[in-house]
């Protein structure tokens, strides 16, 4: 599975930090940074960040 995240759309509400932190981050100047291609145990969270961004940012390829 690869994760794009569209920045232009992201506004750092970071709801997909929560959802899955492990994937997701804030760096130190709070922008998202995020592992573009996780190991698909972390399926579940990943889809749950997706469908929890406010802006419909985040998209997965390879589902």
């Amino acid at each position: 599975m690869r994760i794009r995240v569209d920045m232009t759309r992201c506004q750092t509400h970071a709801q997909c930090v929560f959802a899955a932190p492990t994937v997701f981050t804030l760096d130190d100047n709070d922008e998202l940074s995020y592992d573009a291609a996780p190991d698909d145990a972390l399926r579940q969270a990943i889809e749950q960040a997706a469908r929890a961004c406010p802006e419909r940012a985040i998209f997965l390829d390879g589902a």
